[in-house]
């Protein structure tokens, strides 16, 4: 590269403009040598990671890259990581020092990492230090400049880390690459400024911003006019909405504007914070068309003491509160939650009130952790930290206890037909195909996998903890 170029590349360019300048290098190298490079995407984490993935194979592919399956012979990896417990960040550094072999094989291979784990600075840290051949870095905040990143490693062959720095404005329009033809998700905000003790969340991607309503609306209706079938909105809570945003609007009217786009398509959202889902949410899901009847509403503990000290602000009574009128409003929802087992000073009695609340709630399904330290959080440094013997032998409890419950949830529904989305054959039995509810509940039948992306009505014969089974109806 000439030093134009090289100037171009320190200039902190825009993010159209590096994704012209890295096409035309990579047209070069095609022409050249009679191939398009190839880029692999490798994602760790949450649903907003896979719609940051997303955005990250949206812009290589309009980088002239061709999208890989695997990392064997790509010429750019990229890993996007998560942080919210050790052993997603354990993995995601395995992963990558596996990657080590692939660049002694080809020393021109890029490997870049992003993502919530890097944007701490100790990690970054670790990485400029033990993997040498992890070419650039860059945080949450930093995801519209990977183009303008990898240009300038193009350039000057120097490493880049843009691992922690302040939350910029959301950056709109950047090229999409979907995974799914019929599913998709729509970042609606990003951050957090909840600060739950145990999370690490809103150190890595920062306060919340939003984004404004008509990009969001547009988006959606693009979406619906592609044939989008299931819509969900994200945002680490996404029912705080609209902060700081020119139009005023909160969650709710969010989703009442969006409600109002004509099609065949659900709308979901995730992950909602329990002191934020007010009535008004609630009231404009009950009436709506196409807002699914499933909520999301994690709980963490029963323990208001636990509660307290994971700086939850709300009680289980007022969790219990908004819970009753959700079914009150739509007795047929479907809800989920998360536990948190094992945090700092759970005692015995702490965890009956969680096995309680369990009994109480009658979730569908929970989603259940062991307590995993962050580092930089309050929670890692109190004391009375759980014995991983007692934490573990409460898991297991817990297990039990939702299993039941949620087996007998799923039982309530056999001989009824619902709609549901077929996803296409099931990865374990090609003669089995499966699809998710309104509910977004797994259900599998003997069927044709080529209804994959549109929905079809099942009445179902049987069911467990987890799953539903069921017969198509060819009506």
């Amino acid at each position: 590269m000439g030093k134009a170029s090289a100037r171009a590349a320190n200039a902190g360019i825009q993010t159209e403009q590096a994704i012209a300048l890295v096409r035309q290098e990579n047209d070069r190298f095609s022409m050249e040598s009679g191939r398009a490079r190839r880029a692999f995407v490798l994602t760790f984490g949450c649903q907003q990671n896979e719609a940051d993935s997303e955005k990250i194979a949206g812009m290589a592919k309009a980088m002239g890259y061709e999208i890989a399956a695997t990392p064997e012979g790509a010429d750019l990896i990229v890993v996007n990581t998560c942080a919210v417990r050790e052993h997603a960040e354990k993995k995601a550094l395995s992963t990558v020092g596996q990657y080590k072999h692939l660049k002694a094989q080809n020393p021109d291979l890029v490997i870049a990492m992003c993502g919530c784990m890097v944007s701490q600075q100790h990690r970054a840290e670790e990485i400029k230090r033990r993997y040498p051949y992890v070419n650039f870095v860059f945080g949450t905040a930093a995801l519209g400049a990977f183009p303008a990143l990898l240009w300038e490693w193009m350039n000057t062959r120097r490493r880049i880390f843009r691992a922690a720095e302040a939350e910029t404005a959301i950056a709109e329009g950047l090229p999409v690459r979907r995974e799914s033809g019929y599913r998709a998700w729509v970042s609606i905000m990003y951050g957090c400024n909840n600060f739950c003790s145990y999370c690490i969340v809103p150190y890595v991607r920062g306060r919340e911003r939003s984004r404004e309503p008509e990009p969001i609306l547009a988006e959606i209706r693009e979406l619906v006019a592609a044939g989008y079938r299931d819509i969900t909105l994200l945002g680490q809570n996404v029912n705080s909405y609209g902060k700081g945003t020119k139009a005023g609007w909160d969650f709710a009217d969010l989703l009442a504007e969006a409600d109002k786009i004509e099609g065949d398509f659900l709308l979901r959202f995730m992950t909602s914070h329990p002191k934020d889902a007010g009535k008004k949410l609630i009231d404009v899901m009950a009436a709506s068309r196409h807002i699914a009847h499933q909520f999301h509403l994690p709980l963490q503990s029963g323990s208001n003491a636990i509660l307290a000290k994971m700086n939850r602000h709300y009680t289980a009574e007022k969790y219990l509160e908004t819970l009753d009128y959700l079914r009150e409003k739509m007795p047929d929802v479907t809800v989920t939650s998360d536990i948190i087992v094992g945090f700092p000073g759970e005692t015995e009695e702490d965890f009956e009130e969680t096995m309680k609340m369990i009994e109480r709630a009658q979730f569908d399904m929970i989603f259940s952790f062991i307590y995993s330290p962050r580092k930089g959080t309050p929670a890692a440094a109190m004391e009375d930290q759980v014995p991983p013997e007692v934490t573990h032998a409460r898991f297991d409890r817990l297990l039990e206890l939702q299993n039941a419950i949620g087996a007998e949830k799923n039982r309530e529904l056999v001989g009824k037909t619902l709609r549901v989305l077929c996803d296409g054959e099931s990865k374990n039995d090609k003669a089995t195909v499966s699809g998710r509810t309104e509910g977004n509940k797994l259900v599998f039948w003997r069927g044709d996998p080529a209804a994959r992306g549109n929905f079809v009505r099942v009445k179902i014969t049987s069911a467990e903890a987890f799953a539903l089974q069921g017969e198509l109806l060819n009506d």
